[in-house]
């Protein structure tokens, strides 16, 4: 998708940072935290969600000092626009058998939450063993997929607005904002 680079511009310097770098670094921590005290026994795989977890996984990957291995999947609701459809995208699936293993999905942000229920219900259908989720986000609101939804492991939680930044996009844009950040206007 191509936009006006002014309007880009003009989106990023008009928005309202919610988290700068050093507390989405705290959170990071936290969740890395919580992480080995569950998963320090076991050789658990990490699904990066595409395109929104590769930040938060990349800043969470070298603060687990557990063994565990890596892979990633690309399922959306988002294809360029601003808010989901029903319909899931099973874009790339996981390339490592997930039978008899525990698994974490890490992804940007719990908005919804129909993507990442799917993509949990796709982990138990082949087999694994447990399946747990990480985000970096949770953003606050009553619109959750199922009533009281949560996240086992949540870097910061966050209001009910357009964000972008730490892999969250803006139409496509600004993932590698350092930071999070709220559309304004």
């Amino acid at each position: 998708m191509s936009l006006d680079r002014e309007h880009l511009l003009r989106v990023r310097d008009s928005a309202r940072q919610l988290y700068d770098m050093a507390q989405i670094d705290a959170a990071v921590t936290r969740v890395a935290d919580a992480m080995t005290a569950r998963y320090n026994d076991s050789n658990p795989l990490l699904l990066t969600v595409m395109n929104g977890g590769v930040v938060f996984a990349g800043r969470l990957l070298t603060e687990l000092s557990f063994p565990l291995e890596i892979d990633y999947l690309h399922a959306t609701r988002y294809t360029g626009e601003t808010s989901g459809n029903d319909e899931i995208q099973w874009i790339v699936t996981p390339g490592i058998n997930l039978a008899g293993r525990d698994v974490v999905i890490l992804d940007d942000i719990l908005d919804v939450g129909t993507t990442l229920l799917a993509i949990v219900e796709a982990c138990k259908a082949q087999g694994a063993a447990s399946v747990a989720t990480a985000v970096l986000v949770d953003k606050v609101h009553d619109r959750k997929a199922q009533p009281g939804l949560k996240a086992d492991f949540t870097g910061v939680e966050a209001e009910d607005a357009y964000l972008f930044g730490c892999g969250m996009d803006y139409k496509g844009f600004w993932r590698n904002a350092p930071g999070i950040y709220a559309v304004e206007g």
